[in-house]
């Protein structure tokens, strides 16, 4: 999460609101003067480019949550309400008024009413109580667009600290699939996408542990950025877990079966070190566990999960691409993480 200035007390009236050119933050770039940004200050080569930093420290712009009444919709809310009280930032709560055709469902509450425009006004409204219950100093605001859900949320990314989304499921398995809406959005969004899904003690973040995976230092810089960021803001112990294969030691009758394992695991621990150093993560987290897991990236960041508050994992955003940019491990954790999920874009 983009780090935070603290925002002032008291909520936004309610109703539809235009996106403000404040929230506007500037690209990455050398480090400058920059009277005219929103922070007032410089930028950072080194920031996300969701992040803007004032005198070395953040400033946040506003977290987007995604509702459309459904009751993973509103679990999502809950979870970015409590977000962005601890990082002292505004929040945005999104609905479009064709939601219902991406992903066909009743809502949590409210009845049908006639009017598409009332049967929405009546979800953001709610939607907006519900926040304001669980926080009366959090600022909110609504944002109610003609959109379909996926342009709305892909459009709001552009100057969101984080857009929050449900998992939604179908069927015999619900709570296993992610609707279409979370997963496009995860896919092509410009901001971090965290996606709520998981069990009651993982929600309730009952764990202090944040988990990352992570790959090469400079591709998981991003990342590793993102997960120090919540293990500071919510006192957690941070979990930096990278999976290796030596693909000989998988094969019984190779002649290298028995490969030195030492090997490859001293040069995972080194990797997760550079990693670390890369982002200053010692200076910044003081409880920091190292995991280098022999076999496949996925269980291993699955079972690394079971008793975490938050997984964050890295996507490569592929310029002209125009295909879901998500790799089969974010599509796994996607799925079936036991907690909420950040995916965090990186080129």
């Amino acid at each position: 999460m983009s780090p935070g200035g603290a925002s002032t007390g008291g909520c936004a009236p309610r109703g539809i609101r235009t996106r403000p050119a404040w929230a506007e933050c500037p690209r990455p770039g050398p480090v400058r003067p920059s009277p005219a940004t929103p922070c007032g200050g410089i930028v950072r080569s080194d920031a996300p480019e969701w992040v803007c930093r004032e005198g070395g420290d953040t400033v946040d712009r506003s977290l987007y949550a995604g509702v459309d009444g459904s009751e993973p919709s509103l679990r999502a809310l809950d979870w970015a309400v409590d977000e962005a009280a601890a990082h002292g930032a505004p929040l945005t709560v999104v609905h479009s008024w064709r939601w219902e055709q991406y992903e066909s469902h009743e809502p949590s509450f409210g009845v049908k009413r006639g009017s598409s425009q009332v049967f929405a006004e009546n979800i953001t409204g709610s939607a907006l109580a519900r926040a304001e219950r669980r926080s009366a100093a959090l600022k909110v605001t609504s944002d109610l667009t003609a959109d379909d859900p996926v342009t709305a949320l892909i459009q709001a990314s552009r100057e969101a600290s984080a857009v929050v989304v449900g998992s939604r499921g179908r069927g015999e398995l619900a709570g296993l699939l992610l609707g279409s809406v979370g997963l496009a959005v995860a896919a092509r969004a410009v901001s971090p996408v965290i996606v709520v899904r998981g069990e009651e003690a993982n929600l309730r973040r009952g764990f202090h542990r944040i988990v990352v995976g992570i790959d090469e230092p400079e591709k998981s810089r991003a990342a590793l950025e993102f997960a120090l960021r919540e293990a500071e803001v919510h006192g957690a112990t941070l979990c930096v877990v990278h999976a290796w294969r030596c693909p000989a030691r998988e094969i019984p009758d190779h002649p290298d079966h028995r490969a030195d394992t030492e090997q490859h695991t001293r040069h995972t621990e080194e990797l997760l070190d550079a990693a670390l150093r890369l982002v200053g993560g010692a200076d910044r987290v003081a409880d920091i566990q190292r995991a280098a897991v022999e076999g496949p990236a996925r269980p291993a960041l699955l079972d690394a999960v079971l008793t975490a508050d938050l997984l964050v994992v890295g996507a490569r955003r592929r310029t002209g691409h125009l295909g879901m940019q998500l790799g089969p491990v974010n599509h796994a954790v996607l799925h079936h993480a036991a907690c909420p999920v950040a995916v965090i874009p990186h080129e």
